[in-house]
């Protein structure tokens, strides 16, 4: 294909996504008041409205000016939208991209495809567990007296902030066995890295949250370590397979293999000493047989 060949057909891939994003968001738009039910879920609502918060952790859960409803409900729609019709517009992706893949690749994207959506799944239930926890901790700082306001566009960006980044953090696992996968570094190197990752991790989890508790740090760094070292496990029995299929799989570029100086039977110069003459080479073709002289050819 030619690149303006190839140019119309993004231009109509990306229109497909855009009409699959849209109507499923149109259909949404009529659950948003549910949708939003669910988001705000999370937060501990205060029983007795805006009275007075002696527990400290609870919250109303209010909107804060006029165009607030609107705009969070086209936020809800379009992400409930871009969630709800991922498959349409990832197939689309993947229908542009795939001509372009040998079979070999084609089947390590299909592997890490089906890893890469449970793994992001699981992710985003443990952020929407971890979440009421997280938020008790943070409204329970509040002095006694005090109410707690919380705008229902915060805690969407906040809902949505938390999924994100731990969906995203389940991803590492995957990223290691694609480095292994692809021989760019063993499970044993990958092990002697494992004082880095884990305070990597657990900094990545300080940062990384929106919240400034601990629940939420930890929450996030445990199973990230755990699936670390379940990869860094996967990539040692794959460098174990490798090694017992081609023992040298694992050498550098600059590291020559151990050579076999067994002596071997030559039997084709034994039948040349015998006979006084070449063997004769193996006729592929009746086309080529007639440019030959006694078997062999001109330059023979």
């Amino acid at each position: 294909m030619s690149l303006a060949e190839h140019l119309r057909e993004l231009r109509n891939r990306l229109a497909k996504a855009a009409l699959a994003i849209a109507v499923v968001s149109g259909v949404a738009a009529f659950y948003s008041e549910d949708l939003m039910r669910f988001l705000a879920d999370p937060v501990p609502r205060c029983e007795e409205g805006l009275g007075e918060n002696t527990g400290g952790a609870c919250a109303v859960v209010a909107y804060t000016d006029l165009l607030s409803p609107f705009t969070t409900t086209v936020k809800v729609s379009l992400m409930a939208g871009i969630v709800l019709s991922s498959p349409v517009w990832l197939y689309q992706l993947w229908a542009f991209v795939a001509p372009g893949l040998h079979r070999h690749e084609r089947k390590y994207t299909y592997a890490f495809v089906a890893a890469a959506v449970p793994l992001f799944l699981g992710g985003a239930w443990l952020a929407y567990t971890v979440m009421p926890v997280s938020m008790r901790v943070l409204l329970g700082i509040t002095p006694d007296g005090s109410a707690n306001i919380l705008p229902m566009d915060k805690i969407l960006d906040f809902s949505v902030r938390m999924v994100l980044i731990f969906g995203g953090a389940f991803e590492l696992p995957l990223l290691l066995i694609m480095l292994n996968m692809t021989g760019m570094a063993t499970g044993r190197r990958m092990l002697g890295w494992w004082r880095g990752v884990i305070m990597g991790v657990f900094i990545f989890g300080a940062l990384a949250t929106p919240t400034t508790d601990p629940v939420g740090m930890i929450a996030l760094s445990a199973p990230i370590v755990v699936l670390y070292f379940m990869a860094v496990g996967f990539a040692m029995l794959n460098d174990r397979r490798r090694r017992r299929n081609n023992p040298d799989a694992d050498l550098d570029d600059d590291e020559a293999s151990e050579l076999d100086l067994t002596p071997e039977s030559v039997g084709d110069v034994e039948r040349v000493t015998a006979s006084g003459s070449l063997p004769e080479q193996a006729s592929t073709g009746t086309e080529r047989d007639r440019d030959r002289v006694n078997g062999y050819d001109d330059v023979t």
